[in-house]
């Protein structure tokens, strides 16, 4: 494994969110937490917790749907900046974050869709979540900004293209609390030359 090297960059948490059924079947907007206790399979009661989950069409190449695999996505984290763009360009006054299934929202760290799997973001008390990879845009949170915007809801996935923010898994528990910041550690490696 690379060395993780800590940066200058932070991002506060600005919204912290529950999501107890897929996004999908979402029919109001969820309230907003103020403090997520994390363990190591994530948000407990949360529809992505888990240490493992059943393989989804993101990972059809690799196998078979429903395979049970390892669960690298416990948590879907968005930027406010990007999240304010995404709404923009569709016309909206603000972005709902329970319509994109967020369960953390942070706010500081420029281009954080793109920040480096495997980069760590680390809280006051110690709580770590590992990047695992960008979070594409897809149709699910297409159909509940539809339901709550009628006739702004396909205008997501373009809009959010290299926005969406990544999913995370919990490498250390711990607590997150609305307002905290969170240091951003990045694996020192190249860019891998081969890539197709």
């Amino acid at each position: 494994m690379p060395p993780l090297m800590p940066t200058t960059h932070s991002a506060r948490v600005t919204w912290l969110g529950f999501q107890p059924v897929p996004v999908e079947r979402l029919v109001i907007t969820s309230v907003p937490l103020e403090v997520m206790p994390l363990g190591f399979a994530g948000f407990e009661g949360e529809v992505h917790a888990g240490l493992t989950r059943p393989s989804c069409s993101r990972v059809l190449k690799q196998h078979p749907r429903d395979t049970e695999i390892r669960n690298t996505r416990q948590l879907s984290v968005v930027s406010a900046e990007e999240m304010a763009e995404v709404a923009r360009d569709m016309g909206l006054e603000r972005m709902d974050y329970a319509w994109v299934g967020a369960s953390l929202v942070l706010e500081g760290i420029p281009d954080l869709t793109h920040l480096p799997p495997s980069s760590r973001l680390q809280g006051p008390d110690g709580v770590t979540l590992v990047v695992d990879m960008e979070n594409l845009p897809c149709q699910e949170p297409a159909v509940t900004i539809e339901k709550a915007r009628p006739g702004q809801g396909k205008g997501f996935k373009r809009a959010a293209e290299g926005k969406r923010g990544f999913t995370a898994w919990v490498e250390r528990e711990g607590i997150l609390r609305l307002g905290d910041v969170l240091r951003l550690h990045v694996p020192v490696q190249r860019a891998w030359a081969h890539s197709s």
